[in-house]
């Protein structure tokens, strides 16, 4: 069974609380569930990781490069636009890395129009809320079953 790490980054366990015009009224448990019952429907395993402590989050995936997982799809939040050390952490990856958003990046603040991760992850989904997690979750398959 294929294995799968979806990351979520700093301030994205307030989903449902911050900015519902942008990130609708789920919460991040809520969006969990959704990850989970696509998995489960295409036979693959998610562990769900949320964080606001950088180095948490790079130690975890660190961890991917050698625990099993097959694949990473991360929502790094604001460390989108300016974390070199996640970027970096994700680099060393030899996996498919798909970024998702929430929120549409490229119609934002004009700071949030840049991702540091981009030049180093597979692909990038945004705009379409709970759903990029779950095309995300798709297309993670997809480069896998490419492979």
């Amino acid at each position: 069974m294929k294995r799968i790490l979806v990351l979520h980054g700093i301030n994205l366990n307030m989903f449902g609380k911050r900015d519902r015009s942008q990130y609708g009224t789920m919460t991040l448990e809520a969006i969990n569930e959704r990850i989970a019952a696509l998995a489960q429907e295409l036979g693959v395993h998610v562990e769900c990781v949320q964080t606001n402590h950088e180095g948490e989050m790079v130690e975890r995936i660190h961890r991917a490069h050698d625990d099993g997982t097959d694949a990473v799809i991360i929502n790094a939040g604001a460390w989108t636009h300016y974390n070199y050390a996640i970027r970096d952490a994700l680099e060393i990856l030899q996996i498919p890395v798909i970024e998702v958003h929430m929120s549409h990046i490229q119609s934002r603040e004009p700071f949030r129009h840049t991702s540091v991760l981009a030049p180093v992850v597979t692909g990038q989904i945004s705009g379409f809320g709970v759903v990029s997690y779950l095309l995300g979750l798709r297309a993670a398959l997809e480069c896998l079953n490419a492979r």
